[in-house]
């Protein structure tokens, strides 16, 4: 089958806010239900697309796997990921789309949750592994409340009004945040697995200035160094060091941007002992001193 690029100006338009809810309803004909329908055609994108299945079943083909799916399941498909529906059964879909890079989601703020690390993290990374067991699957009355979530942003995005922007911001961040807290309810052995992994990863970002050795990341795993390392690196591409190092970095580059305080303040703020050490990790990392990147 030969694969689609979905480009985002078709669901975004071409200066429009990278948030978009389309539906797609299944009749008899599979007729498509907008003009970009590409729901049976293998497709990717360069964007993040939240589906929620709110009727029906069908078989979701991932990079050349299927997958069975039904009413109440949510799962996230990201950018460049080979994907399409065959078998459509009554299937109904709220698709929301979104580029998380162009309206600025606090990624900081939601990976200090365990449940979000594991949801818009771990799993997709680990669906073909955990062959969908570890994808969130919503009852009826929690099922309801996203499918109204999401209404409120179709409608924003359909009216334009002064402050649409902000306000699909907004909404976006409240079912991130809602579907995260209902993932900590997934009774699969998957998905506690890769909940354990996210208190990981939710551990370094409440506390990166901390002194962390791996002896205290495996316990907070309830993993084996080995295990902890592979899974970790498999989600993240970095060791859980080398994470904390970037994360460090980072809210290094925040301050240096942001305050007042001195290179060696900020260096301790952020959990190193040593400037110099400080200055080399950063240098490798930004490729300029701390001192050169605030100049300029």
């Amino acid at each position: 089958m030969k694969s689609t690029i979905a480009d985002g100006i078709h669901y975004f338009g071409l200066s429009g806010f990278p948030i978009s809810v389309l539906r797609v309803g299944t009749d008899t004909k599979h007729t498509p239900s907008h003009p970009h329908d590409l729901t049976e055609v293998e497709h990717s994108h360069d964007f993040c697309e939240l589906v929620i299945v709110t009727r029906g079943s069908a078989f979701q083909c991932l990079e050349n796997m299927e997958f069975p799916v039904t009413a109440g399941d949510v799962f996230l498909l990201q950018g460049r990921q080979k994907h399409y529906f065959h078998g459509r059964e009554n299937l109904d879909l709220i698709n929301i789309m979104y580029d998380p890079e162009k309206i600025g989601l606090p990624e900081n703020e939601l990976r200090k949750m365990p449940s979000y690390c594991a949801m818009f993290m771990l799993e997709p990374t680990y669906r073909r592994q955990h062959r969908f067991a570890s994808r969130l699957h919503l009852k009826r009355v929690p099922l309801a409340h996203v499918e109204q979530l999401a209404a409120e942003m179709e409608m924003e995005s359909n009216q334009e009004k002064v402050g649409h922007e902000v306000a699909l911001r907004a909404k976006l961040l409240e079912l991130l945040v809602y579907l995260s807290r209902a993932y900590t309810q997934t009774d699969t052995t998957e998905a506690h697995a890769l909940l354990r992994v996210g208190h990981v990863i939710g551990a370094l970002e409440n506390a990166f200035s901390r002194d962390w050795r791996l002896e205290d990341l495996q316990q907070i795993a309830h993993m084996s160094s080995s295990n902890l390392l592979r899974v970790f690196r498999k989600a993240t591409g970095q060791t859980p060091i080398e994470y904390l190092m970037r994360l460090r970095i980072q809210k290094a580059m925040d301050m240096l941007r942001n305050s007042n305080l001195t290179i060696t303040e900020i260096a301790m703020e952020v959990g190193f002992n040593d400037s110099n050490y400080f200055t080399r990790q950063f240098r490798r990392a930004v490729g300029t001193t701390p001192r050169d990147f605030r100049t300029h």
